[in-house]
C-alpha cells in the first residue's frame, strides 16, 4: 500500500509539473519558467519579464555570452534548437534571455507548404521542441521560423505558422511567439494580420532600411508592438558596387558609424511600439567576405562596432577602444572607384588608420578571390581560399602590392591590431585584366 502511495504521488507531481510548465531534467532538478507578456499601454506597448519591465538589449549569437553580458546586453537569439540545452544553460549562467529559433522549413529550400503530410510532419517535429525547452527559466521567446517570406509564393506557409503559434499558446503560456520576415511590405504586413493572428509580437530582419521600419511599419498597417531581430551594417544587396558586380563593404569604422546613428534613430526612437532588437552578428561568418556582419573576427578579436553596442546600451565606451580606419586606397582609388588592374604588376595600397588609446598598432593583409558561391538569406557560404600574396612594406600602413598573375575579381583584405584583442577592418574590391 506504501509503494502505491508513493508511486500515485510520483504521478500527481509529474502531472502538475506539467500542467504548469515545470520540466523536470534527468537529475530530477526543476526549470521553473519566467513569464514573459506584453503589455498595452497609455504610450504603446510594454515587454514584461516576471512582472517587471523588459526592453531587449540582444545579440544574434551562438557564442561569446560572457561578452555580451558584460557589455550591457541581456538577450540572444538563436535561428533553430540546435545545442538548445547548452545555449540555454550558457545564456541563463550569464544573465540572458533567448528568443529560440525553431526551424521551420523555408519555400526557397525546397519545401512545399501543399504537402500536407510534410506540414504536419513539421508541426510535429516543432511541438516536440517547444515541448522539451518550454520550461527553461532563460527562454523569452519563440522564433518561428526566419525570413520565410524571402523568395516565397506559397502563402499557406502563413496558415502553418499561425498553427505553430496556436499550439505553443496552448502547451507554453509563459512564452512570447512571433515570426521573423526579412525586411517589410504591405503586402506581407497584410498576410501576417490575415492569416497569423495568434503570434504576439512581429519580429523584423533590416539593414539599410532600420531608419525607416517605424514610419515603414505605420505605413503598412502594423500598430501593434515589434522586435529587430537583425540589424546591422549596409546589407552587401543594398550598397554601392563596382562595374564587374562586386558589393562595396563599409570599412569597420564606417560601419560603427552606421550602427550607432540606425540604433538610436529607429530603435531607441520607437519605444512606445519596439519592444528592443537583437544585433548582427555577435561572432563572425563568411556572407560575401568574411568580415562584412561580424562584430568579431575569426579569432575574436573585437572591431569598433563591439565598443559602439557597449555605448548604446550602457552609456559607457569600454577602456580599450579598437583602432580606426580612415581611408583604404590601392592605385590611388577608393573602393568604390572600380580599381582595375594588370596582371603581374607593382601598386601602391595605402591604409590610413590610428588608434584612440595610441596603442601601437600592426597590420596583416590577405588576399582572396571574389566569392562566387554564394546564398540567400543568409545561406552559408564557404569562404574563397587565400591567395598567396606577394608584397614589400613601405611604410607604416603601406606595401607595394604585385597583382596576381590569373585576371578576375579578388579582394585585398587589411587587419588593423591594437595588440589588446581589438582590430579595424577594410577591403578594396579589384579586377585583374585578362
Amino acid at each position: 500500500m506504501q509503494k502505491i502511495f508513493y508511486g500515485t504521488l510520483v504521478l500527481w507531481i509529474c502531472i502538475q509539473a506539467n500542467l504548469f510548465g515545470v520540466e523536470l531534467l534527468s537529475n530530477d532538478r526543476p526549470w521553473t519558467p519566467i513569464k514573459a507578456e506584453i503589455l498595452k499601454t497609455d504610450k504603446g506597448f510594454e515587454l514584461l519579464r516576471n512582472g517587471k519591465p523588459y526592453f531587449i538589449k540582444g545579440a544574434g549569437a551562438i557564442s561569446h555570452y560572457h561578452r555580451i553580458s558584460a557589455y550591457g546586453g541581456n538577450s540572444i537569439r538563436t535561428w533553430s534548437t540546435d545545442n538548445a540545452k547548452s545555449i540555454l544553460d550558457s545564456a541563463q549562467q550569464h544573465g540572458l534571455t533567448v528568443m529560440l529559433g525553431l526551424p521551420v522549413a523555408a519555400e526557397r529550400h525546397g519545401f512545399d507548404y501543399s504537402d500536407e503530410k510534410a506540414v504536419k510532419k513539421q508541426f510535429e517535429k516543432i511541438k516536440a521542441e517547444v515541448i522539451k525547452f518550454k520550461g527553461h527559466p532563460a527562454l523569452l521567446a519563440w522564433g518561428i521560423g526566419n525570413e520565410l517570406n524571402l523568395s516565397y509564393q506559397n502563402p499557406k506557409v502563413w496558415d502553418a505558422i499561425n498553427d505553430i503559434a496556436l499550439m505553443i499558446k496552448e502547451v507554453d503560456p509563459f512564452h512570447l511567439k512571433t515570426t521573423v520576415l526579412a525586411g517589410v511590405n504591405q503586402k506581407e504586413i497584410d498576410h501576417i494580420k490575415e492569416k497569423v493572428p495568434a503570434i504576439d509580437l512581429l519580429a523584423v530582419n533590416t539593414y539599410g532600411g532600420l531608419a525607416e521600419l517605424p514610419e515603414k511599419l505605420k505605413a503598412c498597417g502594423w500598430n501593434g508592438p515589434y522586435i529587430v531581430t537583425e540589424w546591422g551594417p549596409t546589407g552587401h544587396w543594398e550598397g554601392l558596387t563596382t562595374e564587374w558586380g562586386a558589393p562595396v563593404e563599409e570599412t569597420s569604422s564606417e560601419k560603427a558609424a552606421v550602427y550607432k546613428n540606425r540604433y538610436r534613430y529607429s530603435v531607441e526612437r520607437d519605444k512606445a511600439h519596439c519592444l528592443g532588437s537583437y544585433v548582427f552578428l555577435w561572432g563572425q561568418k563568411q556572407e560575401r567576405t568574411p568580415t562584412w556582419y561580424g562584430l568579431l573576427s575569426a579569432d575574436g578579436k573585437e572591431n569598433h562596432v563591439m565598443d559602439i553596442m557597449q555605448y548604446v546600451w550602457t552609456g559607457v565606451l569600454p577602456e580599450n577602444k579598437a583602432p580606426q580606419i580612415y581611408g583604404f586606397v590601392m592605385n590611388g582609388l577608393q573602393a568604390h572607384q572600380n580599381v582595375y588592374l594588370n596582371k603581374n604588376k607593382n601598386y601602391e595600397v595605402t591604409v590610413t588608420a590610428s588608434d584612440p588609446d595610441h596603442d601601437e598598432i600592426t597590420y596583416r593583409w590577405e588576399l582572396l578571390s571574389e566569392a562566387t558561391n554564394v546564398g540567400e538569406g543568409g545561406d552559408y557560404e564557404r569562404k574563397p581560399e587565400t591567395k598567396k600574396m606577394r608584397y614589400s612594406e613601405k611604410g607604416e600602413g603601406k606595401i607595394t602590392f604585385t597583382s596576381p598573375k590569373v585576371g578576375g575579381a579578388y579582394r585585398l583584405f587589411v587587419y588593423v591590431h591594437d595588440g589588446k584583442n581589438k582590430i579595424a577592418t577594410a577591403n578594396i574590391p579589384f579586377f585583374v585584366k585578362q
